[in-house]
């Protein structure tokens, strides 16, 4: 319902607008401006802050063309989002409009995006795998449904392309992914991928290019995750690829620092945390219905950055990109024992072993650096090293099944040990070993 339309726009700024008193709305509720001579639509803005003199506004697409004689449309609603399963195999905004020059779609439902939180009872723990096709996570740091765990990566590091290879080979009813900040290629590389596995028509893009409007990459998140939740109260599974929330955490900072807030660590908001939570938090296994699960790729110079730091308390393990391999000493998922113990009866074993192999592999590759590890066994180390690198921590490729993997493992071990080296039980020795080509 329409509520009224005012003309004093006190201030306009980079990226906010702010309106003398309360005209009349609440936090996170959307005003629409206006031309104020032809009264034509020009954006959208969601009111931020209240106090007794003035409301701030955050505009969805920049505030260039707006001036104080701008006119606000109030309207009685908080931001909305809307939903359909027509939305399946499309792209959108930040802010949940279409922007593949498709049709319009009709949404049979307006979902709210202030993300409120789940109640406690009606969540699950955690105890469904979701297989992703990429053996160092399926084998070695088993995802599970309802788990919120982040990619952590440099810059240089093609976190997309992974983001994109997890999509490929996703055990998920619907795949959402959400990217902050993308470049043109990367936002086309990840549909072209998608497309050629058979996943897109289970897959709804909400994109947010780097050089369009900060705002609408603020809100992408909240859209994309509002969806996400809908999408798991109608009994499905849906996986929400996050990229990057570094980028998304600096647009974070940029308008903290326009709204004059007293900024913490590197300029960040002392928010910072609560609002990576806040996001974070919506991945859940819910009673009676489906589940979210919540991968956001977290671009980083140190682990002690302010972003990586954060988000480390929040999630569930990490995945750990370097030198374009998924690294096994590194990542860890820590609701894999929930899953990984209902599998095939070598799992957790070959897991293990394959693990602490690997730990002695790099010991004798150090001690190697200084011309030692001269021994017939460290080079068996050393051999077994490169094949883990090259065949296990290779994250690309096409999809393994988690039999697959787990036969890859097996034929990696006979490759370079004797039965009696690999600490592997007698029982699975006879079972496995001789079953490999």
């Amino acid at each position: 319902m329409i509520k009224k339309e005012i003309n004093r726009i006190s201030e306009v700024g980079k990226a906010l607008i702010s309106v003398e008193g309360n005209p009349g709305v609440a936090l996170n509720h959307v005003v629409e401006l206006l031309d104020a001579d032809t009264n034509q639509s020009l954006s959208f803005a969601k009111a931020i802050n209240i106090s007794e003199n003035s409301t701030r506004f955050q505009v969805f697409n920049g505030t260039g063309g707006l001036s104080t004689k701008t006119k606000l449309r109030m309207h009685e609603v908080p931001l909305t989002a809307g939903f359909s399963y027509n939305m399946l195999g499309r792209t959108f905004d930040g802010i949940g409009q279409v922007a593949d020059n498709g049709p319009e779609v009709i949404f049979e439902k307006q979902l709210e995006t202030s993300l409120d939180t789940l109640n406690p009872t009606v969540r699950l723990v955690p105890k469904q795998p979701l297989w992703t096709g990429i053996p160092m996570i399926d084998v070695f740091n088993t995802l599970v449904k309802s788990q919120k765990i982040p990619i952590f990566a440099s810059p240089t590091e093609p976190y997309n392309r992974l983001l994109s290879q997890i999509a490929m080979g996703a055990q998920a009813d619907v795949i959402i992914f959400a990217g902050i900040g993308l470049k043109f290629d990367e936002y086309h590389y990840f549909k072209d991928q998608l497309s050629q596995s058979g996943n897109i028509d289970k897959t709804i893009m909400f994109v947010h290019l780097a050089g369009e409007s900060q705002i609408k990459g603020l809100m992408l998140p909240d859209v994309a995750l509002s969806v996400a939740r809908e999408f798991a109260d109608q009994g499905k599974d849906a996986l929400v690829l996050l990229t990057d929330m570094t980028n998304w955490s600096n647009i974070l900072r940029n308008v903290a620092n326009y709204q004059d807030m007293i900024p913490s660590l590197q300029g960040y908001p002392g928010s910072l945390y609560s609002e990576l939570a806040r996001r974070y938090e919506v991945a859940a296994d819910i009673e009676g219905a489906g589940s979210i699960t919540i991968i956001g790729a977290t671009t980083l110079e140190s682990l002690e950055d302010p972003v990586p730091d954060n988000t480390g308390y929040i999630t569930e393990g990490q995945f750990f990109l370097e030198n374009g391999k998924l690294k096994l000493a590194r990542s860890l998922s820590r609701l894999k024992q929930q899953v990984n113990g209902n599998t095939r009866s070598d799992h957790r074993p070959i897991m293990t072993a394959m693990a602490s192999l690997l730990a002695d592999a790099e010991k004798a590759y150090e001690a190697a650096e200084v011309g030692a590890a001269n021994d017939a066994f460290s080079q068996k180390l050393l051999a077994y090293r490169s094949d883990f690198i090259a065949n296990m921590e290779e994250p690309f490729g096409d999809p393994l099944e988690l039999d697959a993997a787990l036969d890859r493992c097996w034929e990696i071990l006979k490759r370079h040990f004797e039965p009696t080296e690999t600490g592997l039980s007698k029982k699975l020795i006879e079972e496995y070993w001789d079953n490999q080509n």
